[in-house]
């Protein structure tokens, strides 16, 4: 089964480190957004199995976008990928529908490591 992702970060480096681990878990990449209009955009157009999100994009934040997904009715799960580590904040996207928040600068194979802890509880709800 082809498994795709969406990645949203300002950063090309961060797509670029985010986008290596998630092809060697398997992830195509189907797109890559700089900014949350385009996130919104391609997350309705693309439904990818996986959205990797940034907190703090040019245009809002990636709790609005959570809040937004929350409002359309998706069911998008999304891994935030963040520089903020405040623990309200963190909080905050895991009640707003976010499935995991890895910190920045992060390891890559902590970010593996939770990509593989999103699919397994996959597998265990089906």
């Amino acid at each position: 089964m082809n498994k795709s992702a969406l990645i949203v970060d300002d950063s090309i480096y961060m797509r670029k480190l985010v986008g290596k681990v998630l092809e060697d878990e398997g992830y195509t990449i189907v797109e890559e957004a700089s900014t949350g209009k385009e996130a919104i955009r391609l997350a309705a157009d693309l439904n990818p199995d996986i959205i990797s999100l940034d907190n703090i994009l040019p245009d809002m934040l990636g709790l609005d976008i959570l809040d937004h997904f929350k409002e359309e009715g998706s069911n998008h799960k999304v891994i935030m990928v963040s520089a903020v580590g405040q623990q309200r904040v963190v909080a905050k996207a895991i009640s707003k529908g976010a499935v995991d928040y890895i910190l920045k600068p992060f390891d890559t194979a902590e970010l593996s490591e939770k990509i593989k802890r999103l699919e397994n509880l996959e597998t265990t709800t089906r």
